[in-house]
């Protein structure tokens, strides 16, 4: 007899989307996903894939439901399942790569990784002035997973910086000030990428924004483009109220064999890499760099066997401009429209907690479809407070799948700073940028390298302070700070 085989392999994916300008109308998350599920059942051209599932796993989006996975694995038929439930802060290829370890392990030998939110539901809702309701859910799940550390340090917090688009935005200025880019300069670029995205997306028939944006259209504000946090203008942001979900159904060889699934349908992960290291922003020493990525990047094409010019097609994690940066650099890319397969999240949708779902789901499609072999593509939680990488392929893996964490070697790439509390006194500017928002007056908010080689953070809402971190660089510029106020730029 033949001995089993647990390499894993790709079934079936699905997606859901909808755009219902009455909440009423619109499915809730639960019904969102389960669509998709259903239609990566249906993708697997065998019923008995999801009755078979043994292990099912969902990342929390912005929705209340106890057991998500409990729910689906009940209406699917396969009630012994074990599930998992995630929080924001654990990475979504964290559950992909899981999943596919445990059938490589011979633990398992079907799984299914689904998510979804409905944000564009709950925007519909407010402006109704009405609540989005959800059914309850009752019991819990098998696993629950959630980050080991805050994702934000309490000055952050304290600096308004709840969101995450400012912290995105200290990075930039960063990064910016390390390439030797004039601020007009850096508009102009990140203007052109995100055009680039804007094209990609007009393309993909599962885009949330249809039409091409120009770049013009992006870099300058306006009222459908306001400034959020600078340099970043909406057009620059993930776009989070949208209604979307994706499914990926995993098995064995063995298993696909067995349910006569054609090995036309099948896509193999071949390695899955990761760092959970956890750094607040305000502690990073270089706030211009990711060695995660970089680590983690190389490791996944590495294990593979391959040179990152032999990658078909790439997808990074595209929250805001700065995170495609980083990832590009620490793969050796060039920042441009050849890195997103779906038009990336300010323009294809970015479902909270569930983008990299969709966009692996998008992956699968251009494999199957013939438009490559190998498709790279990285995830970020938090900050780009953890990375992580995942490569598939139409060709069966020469080596077997892994699942590798390489947490600890960026710990020691990444050292931290101690971040004070409050400060006063004179510093120097490490990063920076200015918080808009309706009806409120501009927030300018600095991040500083004090003399003793401690962390601070200041803000300000002087107007002609505000007009300075506009329209001329500070980073490596001298402050004076007093109780954590701004007062003075050299």
């Amino acid at each position: 007899m033949s001995r089993p085989d647990h390499t894993p392999v790709l079934v079936g994916m699905g997606t859901a989307s909808r755009h219902e300008e009455d909440f009423r109308q619109a499915l809730e998350p639960m019904d969102l996903m389960l669509e998709a599920v259903q239609a990566a059942g249906r993708d697997s051209g065998s019923a008995e894939t999801l009755r078979g599932l043994q292990f099912i796993t969902v990342p929390r989006g912005r929705w209340t439901y106890a057991d998500p996975a409990g729910e689906i694995a009940r209406i699917v038929g396969a009630e012994a399942a074990t599930t998992v439930l995630s929080t924001p802060g654990v990475l979504q290829q964290s559950l992909i790569g899981d999943a596919c370890a445990r059938i490589a392990r011979g633990d398992i030998h079907t799984a299914l990784v689904t998510g979804s939110d409905a944000g564009y539901r709950l925007l519909r809702a407010q402006i109704a002035g009405e609540e989005a309701s959800e059914r309850t859910q009752h019991g819990e799940p098998d696993i629950y997973l959630k980050p080991k550390d805050e994702l934000r340090h309490a000055v952050e917090k304290r600096s308004g910086l709840q969101m995450p688009v400012g912290l995105y935005a200290i990075l930039e200025s960063a990064f910016r000030a390390r390439k030797g880019w004039a601020i007009g300069e850096h508009r102009d670029r990140l203007a052109a990428l995100y055009a680039q995205f804007s094209a990609v997306a007009a393309a993909n028939p599962h885009a949330w924004q249809t039409g091409a944006v120009t770049a013009p259209a992006i870099r300058d504000t306006s009222a459908r483009n306001p400034m959020q946090a600078f340099p970043y203008t909406r057009y620059h942001c993930s776009t989070w109220n949208v209604d979307q979900a994706g499914a990926l159904l995993l098995c064995s060889a063995s298993r696909a064999e067995a349910l006569g699934i054609p090995r036309s349908q099948w896509v193999y992960p071949v390695v899955s890499t990761e760092s959970n290291h956890m750094v607040a922003v305000s502690a990073r020493k270089d706030l211009s760099q990711c060695p995660g990525a970089r680590i983690t990047g190389e490791a996944a094409l590495k294990h593979a066997g391959l040179r990152v010019d032999e990658i078909d097609l790439v997808d990074l994690y595209s929250c805001f401009p700065v995170a495609v940066e980083l990832y590009a650099e620490g793969l050796g890319l060039l920042p441009d429209g050849r890195l997103t397969l779906t038009g990336g999240m300010a323009f294809a949708g970015g479902p909270y907690n569930n983008y990299f779902i969709q966009s692996t789901c998008r992956a699968i499609e251009l494999l199957r479809a013939g438009t490559g072999r190998h498709a790279l593509l990285s995830c970020v939680s938090g900050v780009v407070t953890k990375q992580a990488f995942s490569l598939w392929s139409t060709q069966r893996p020469v080596r077997p799948f892994t699942h590798l964490d390489f947490s600890d070697e960026v710990a020691v790439a990444m050292p931290a700073l101690d971040v004070l509390e409050d400060f006063s006194g004179s510093a120097t500017v490490a990063g920076y940028t200015v918080l808009h928002g309706r009806g409120k007056t501009p927030r300018g908010v600095v991040l500083v390298d004090t003399r003793d080689g401690r962390r601070a953070m200041a803000t300000t809402e002087s107007p002609t302070l505000v007009e300075a971190m506009e329209s001329r660089e500070l980073v490596g510029a001298g402050v004076h700070i007093c109780d954590n106020e701004l007062i003075v730029i050299d």
